[in-house]
């Protein structure tokens, strides 16, 4: 197989909380073309050629790895960016690891096409799809965030969604409502996480707080079978 064309800025060696059950590694992907404030990766956001590491350093770590990690992470930036990650999830699987993808869907026609290699997707919901301008800076970022996740639950894959919670830029009502149209779209795994400053570089959202009540939590937990607050 050929090397595929896959930018990397970064390998977590093991992780055990970005790919639910199972021990994993974590690849990182360079580029994003949104530009959400409260990123907490903002040096993956520019699809720098000059990648930190070499798909082939990263193929040869999970070689001596095989048998002690249960999967492989795609993570980001944003994979679907990358043209090389069908290619790169293919030999990943051909290893013997479980794949796992983090994405927020800025291409939903590329992840519906790699949904039938993926074991398993943690997708990012951003705000109110009618409302996503204002987190992502894109015009017409939520119609592309819909679709994909629509492409995620007519797949079969397993998954989870969630939304980064700040006070500054999702309310109790956009909260409300995020959660309301994933209802109705049939999601059943939900999970809202406290922003996290770590990594921001928006000083003005560093000290942001969390609008997570336990009234507004007890509104929205009925709505799906599995739902999780994951505090900063």
């Amino acid at each position: 197989m050929n090397t595929p064309a896959l930018q990397v800025g970064g390998l977590t060696p093991l992780t055990t909380t970005d790919f639910p059950g199972y021990l994993a590694a974590v690849v990182f992907c360079q580029g994003c073309p949104w530009r959400c404030g409260y990123c907490h990766n903002p040096h993956l956001i520019p699809p720098d050629t000059s990648a930190q590491l070499g798909w082939a350093e990263v193929v040869a770590f999970l070689k001596r790895r095989t048998g002690l990690l249960d999967g492989v992470v795609f993570s980001g930036g944003e994979p679907t960016l990358q043209a090389g990650l069908a290619d790169a999830i293919r030999e990943v699987r051909k290893l013997g690891f479980r794949v796992g993808l983090h994405s927020a869907s800025p291409y939903p026609k590329k992840l519906a096409t790699i949904l039938p290699w993926l074991d398993w997707v943690g997708f990012d919901v951003k705000a109110p799809f009618a409302e996503y301008e204002a987190i992502t800076g894109v015009p017409g970022s939520g119609i592309k965030a819909r679709a994909g996740l629509h492409a995620l639950l007519e797949s079969g894959v397993a998954y989870e969604v969630r939304t980064t919670v700040h006070s500054d830029l999702l309310g109790t009502e956009a909260l409300l409502k995020i959660a309301a149209d994933l209802r109705d779209l049939g999601v059943q795994n939900f999970i809202l996480q406290e922003f996290r400053p770590q990594g921001c570089t928006n000083p003005g959202l560093c000290a942001g707080s969390s609008p997570l009540t336990d009234k507004l939590i007890a509104q929205i937990a009925p709505l799906f079978n599995r739902f999780e607050v994951r505090r900063a």
